[in-house]
Order: C-alpha cells, then structure tokens, then sequence
C-alpha cells in the first residue's frame, strides 16, 4: 500500500501538488481556504494571516487577497480549470478577547476569503469559521476531504 505524503503548512504559505499529500495546518485568527478540482483530482490550501496587502514591502501569500490569488494561479498551473475549483473554508477565530474592532482580525480574514471566492465564482461548499477556539485541520489534497479539531484554550497558571 502507498504512503500518502504529508505536508506540514506554515503561515503565509500555499500549498498545491499534483501527488495526493495529507496537508496539517493549525488556525487561530489565520484562515485556509482549500481548492479542489474534482475533475482533475487536485488539491491545494493557503494560509493566511491578515486579510490585505497593504503595497508596502513584498506581495506575499501572507495577505490573503495575495494568497488566494496565488492558490488559484497555481492550480491552474496544475491542470486545474477555474470553472472547476470548489472551495472549502476554515479558520478566523477570534483567540485573543479583545474589545478593540481592528483587532477582529478572524473576522476580516474571513470576509475576505468568502468576497474574493465569490467574485472569482468558486463555490464554498463548506466551512467552519469564527468563534473563539483554534482549529487544527488536515486536507487531503486528493479527494478534497478536509478533518478538523478544536483547539482548546488551556488557562496556565504559575505556580
């Protein structure tokens, strides 16, 4: 039996293989958004970090309006036709509790990632967004099948 390879997704990366590989990414406010073409059978995630480049410094995949874009031509560099990637979306808690709405960072890298999907036409077949825990989620990039856990916030306390 093959061994499906593994890929460990770090932030401000992307990710795409023609080869079936299991992806592991860890999300608090960051946010992935996984593409699939189910005729090609293949797969791809991003994660990032905050929603927009701002046009200081280099364009990268941390930003999501960079990350998705990238995402999207990188499957087509694969084989992928757009007309075919469906989307599945994670991640955007909000981790730290705070007051201050700038600091709402999930909730903006959220909006983003479900605005530019739309614009591009990708359906969001699903997703699980928000709310206040982490996510550790592991994407087949062969089957497009995403398994997600909750992440607990442990209180540690001095002793």
């Amino acid at each position: 039996m093959d061994q499906i390879s593994t890929h460990f997704l770090y932030p401000s990366a992307l990710f795409a293989s023609i080869e079936p590989h299991k992806v592991s990414t860890i999300l608090g406010s960051c946010v992935a958004v996984c593409l699939y073409d189910p005729v090609a059978k293949v797969g791809g995630i991003n994660h990032y970090m905050l929603p927009f480049w701002n046009g200081q410094g280099l364009a990268s995949p941390k930003y999501g309006n960079i990350a998705i874009e990238r995402l999207v031509d990188k499957m087509i560099s694969l084989g992928c036709k757009k007309a075919n990637l469906k989307a599945k979306v994670f991640g955007g808690g909000e981790v730290i509790d705070t007051n201050i709405s700038q600091f709402h960072i999930g909730e903006r890298n959220i909006k983003l990632a479900l605005e530019m999907l739309e614009e591009l036409r990708i359906p969001v077949l699903a997703k699980s967004v928000g709310g206040k825990l982490g996510r550790k989620i592991e994407y087949c990039t062969s089957t497009g099948e995403v398994k997600q856990r909750y992440i607990d916030r442990t209180i540690s306390s001095e002793a």
